[in-house]
């Protein structure tokens, strides 16, 4: 009975093994896709990764020079002509230096003054001089002294209004950099960051810029090409764009141009299989605005039409 037992123990774990194999080599479907990803409209497509811009890209507002800000103009979302004060910067250090120089503009004024008077003295006093020599009143010695002091003497003025135009420029400099405190807009645009306040100093290189515009009523985008495909990329292709998780909404796109330098993949998706050495060609899109909202800095898939490939040249004969 005991052998008979053993046996059924052992064909029990022989099933038990059997079961656990196939357990184990059973391997579950994959979950479904959040959204369903992009399909390539084109026969013969490249993908690539894009940006969306403002148009004629974005500006990078930062202050020209170091300062604490007093005031912050603008909110994000304004609409702003050129010339329009952004944000001002505290101004006191810069007023009292071009105070003290215009204060320096006046005292060289008067020394001009001073050295012209003193030269009319000395040219009297040569012509004096030339009179009595006429007339061998005086000897060579004083006449020698009084053309020397009249030399002196124009010198002296020529120093002193060469003083007085340098401050004059030291002047204006200072005044161009207390205009320059005031920050204004380059061009027209849209407030699209603001980050910076009042109370907070601004740097000449801060890691991200005190105020960033753009052109929003017209939009492009600035695809990402892996430099593997880059010889495929023709001017003037046709190419088509999808916002992330809507391959229902396709975005026709109008060629502007190819930026012709291969540069280093700044713009990183986040996927754990992405290459972060990867050298990229800049193709820049233009689109006009859709019903669905897309914003500026948004990530969008982009499929290019290559075309028909290259044929190659015939080797000669």
């Amino acid at each position: 009975m005991f052998k008979r037992f053993s046996v059924w123990l052992a064909l029990a774990g022989i099933v038990a093994a059997v079961l656990l194999v196939k357990k184990v080599r059973h391997t579950d479907p994959p979950p479904p896709p959040l959204a369903e990803p992009a399909r390539a409209p084109f026969q013969n497509s490249i993908g690539a990764r894009g940006i969306v811009e403002s148009f004629q890209e974005n500006v990078r507002i930062a202050p020209a020079v170091a300062g604490l800000v007093t005031k912050v103009n603008v909110k994000v979302g304004d609409a702003l002509k050129t010339g329009d004060v952004l944000f001002e910067q505290d101004p006191r250090d810069a007023e009292a230096l071009v105070k003290i120089q215009e204060a320096l503009i006046h005292t060289l004024g008067a020394q001009v003054g001073q050295a012209q008077v003193t030269l009319a003295d000395k040219k009297d006093s040569w012509e004096r001089m030339e009179k009595l020599s006429a007339n061998q009143v005086s000897s060579l010695d004083e006449r020698q002294r009084a053309r020397f002091a009249v030399e002196t003497a124009t010198s002296q003025l020529a120093v002193t209004r060469a003083e007085l135009a340098a401050a004059q420029v030291q002047v204006a400099r200072s005044k161009v950099q207390l205009d320059l405190l005031t920050v204004k807009a380059p061009r027209d645009g849209t407030v699209l960051q603001v980050n910076i306040r009042a109370g907070e100093y601004a740097a000449l290189h801060a890691s991200e810029p005190a105020l960033l515009l753009g052109q929003i009523d017209e939009l492009q985008l600035r695809a990402d090409v892996d430099e593997d495909n880059a010889s495929r990329v023709r001017p003037g292709c046709r190419a088509v764009a999808y916002l992330k998780g809507r391959r229902d909404h396709e975005i026709p796109l109008t060629f502007v141009r190819i930026e012709p330098y291969i540069l280093p993949k700044k713009s990183l998706t986040g996927e754990s299989s992405e290459r972060v050495d990867t050298r990229v060609l800049q193709i820049i899109f233009r689109f006009e605005k859709t019903k669905m909202p897309v914003y500026v800095g948004q990530q969008v898939d982009v499929f290019i039409d290559a075309g028909a490939p290259a044929t190659e040249a015939p080797a000669p004969r």
